[in-house]
């Protein structure tokens, strides 16, 4: 189970992010969250060199408002820091497949 980092990096961070980054926004207690965590693992795992950043939502989270964070989870792929592709509750390892087709 991902462990959602409650002090998120700045916008001005995230967008100086170099290469492939993959935002993971939700919070630990999300059963839709916790549901996703398979999924997750499997797309990681056949993907060593991606940059995987877990970061709390909410209220008082300014970052998931700058990404119009609706749901979660929301995995939105950055290439050098910009958003390339974006994949809200995924149901299945195909629409985390799909994030990496513009990668």
């Amino acid at each position: 189970m991902a462990h959602y980092l409650a002090d998120n990096p700045t916008p001005e961070a995230v967008a100086a992010l170099p290469g492939l980054t993959l935002l993971e926004f939700g919070v630990d207690w999300c059963p839709h969250c916790q549901g996703a965590q398979a999924l997750l693992a499997q797309f990681l795992s056949a993907r060593p060199g991606l940059h995987h950043l877990a970061l709390e939502d909410g209220k008082g989270r300014p970052l998931g408002r700058v990404y119009r964070v609706k749901l979660w989870p929301s995995f939105i792929l950055l290439r050098n820091g910009a958003e390339i592709a974006r994949a809200v509750r995924p149901q299945g390892l195909a629409e985390l497949e799909s994030l990496m087709r513009g990668a």
